[in-house]
């Protein structure tokens, strides 16, 4: 086996206000629920029953990521590497019921991700009434590490996720999947949290109405639109009522040819010269986003 993981498959935080982000997530990004409880309420923009899946707790954290599994025997073999890179098996079954089989990890560093198969799909179910946006699917994350590399090489062991592109300072990096797409998950280094979860969204114009709806509520884009240059998609990013930073973003480069790709090594780290290297169209990432995390809840015991 290569690829263990084929792509994101959810998000899972903790949230003080459940209604709040809820009533966001429906009415301005254009999500829909799947299943809600006192406790618990699962969202998704597609036919899948859980993408973004909401906690109530005492405080706003990320629970946990989870990643979808090219098959029931990858989740296996992904459990069986997880203590040779130093993490620790928490868990050998999935936290969503709507998924076969899961497994639950915790690194060093402070993370807790989950393995899982895909999660039911209701395949001729992916169009739904919303006053939102209406993304298409839930699309990848950007992480932080006080040890990136070393988050890095977790990732490429226990996920078999290769690697697509890095600032030479490690700083930055992105890492793609089976899907092939330049990244579903980003590594930066800082102290252990997320950046940002990103939705895609179909076409261009679609920003418009989205930095519209944010208007609605006094909110705006905190960077954006642009063009990334690695994975070349075009992007916005906006704060949500919880606080994690949520990107929108389009049409992300794809590896095609995947067995002779050669990462690609960013050297221009300090401005000007690193401007057009995360924007071709040359805004500068503002401080705000520069600095943002969202902070990671303890692994469970």
């Amino acid at each position: 086996m290569s690829y263990l993981v084929n792509a994101i498959g959810h998000v899972q935080l903790n949230v003080v206000n459940v209604e709040q982000l809820v009533t966001e997530s429906t009415g301005i990004l254009g999500l829909h629920v799947t299943r809600q409880s006192d406790d618990t309420v699962w969202l998704s923009s597609n036919g899948r029953q859980a993408e973004l899946v909401l906690h109530r707790a005492d405080e706003n954290s990320v629970r946990s990521i989870g990643f979808e599994s090219v098959s029931t025997e990858a989740v296996a073999e992904a459990a069986s590497r997880v203590e040779e890179v130093g993490c620790r098996l928490i868990s050998q079954k999935p936290t969503l019921d709507c998924c076969a089989a899961g497994m639950v990890f915790a690194t060093p560093q402070g993370h807790t991700f989950e393995i899982h198969t895909p999660i039911a799909d209701e395949t001729y179910g992916r169009r739904h009434a919303s006053t939102g946006v209406g993304p298409l699917h839930l699309d990848h994350v950007n992480i932080l590490s006080p040890e990136p590399t070393e988050t890095r090489a977790q990732f490429e062991r226990i996920m078999g996720l290769k690697l697509s592109e890095r600032m030479v300072d490690d700083g930055l990096s992105w890492m793609r999947g089976a899907n092939r797409l330049h990244h579903l998950l980003g590594i930066v280094r800082g102290g252990t949290g997320l950046h940002h979860y990103s939705f895609e969204l179909g076409e261009f114009a679609d920003y418009c109405s989205l930095g519209d709806r944010l208007d609605t509520i006094d909110k705006q884009y905190v960077w954006g639109p642009g063009r990334h240059r690695p994975g070349d998609n075009t992007y916005a990013y906006y704060i949500d009522a919880c606080g994690a930073m949520v990107e929108c973003s389009g049409g992300m480069a794809m590896i095609h040819d995947d067995d002779r790709y050669e990462p690609n090594v960013i050297t221009a780290l300090t401005r000007p010269e690193n401007v057009r290297v995360m924007n071709v169209w040359g805004t500068p990432a503002p401080a705000d986003w520069l600095a943002h995390t969202f902070p990671w809840a303890k692994p469970a015991a």
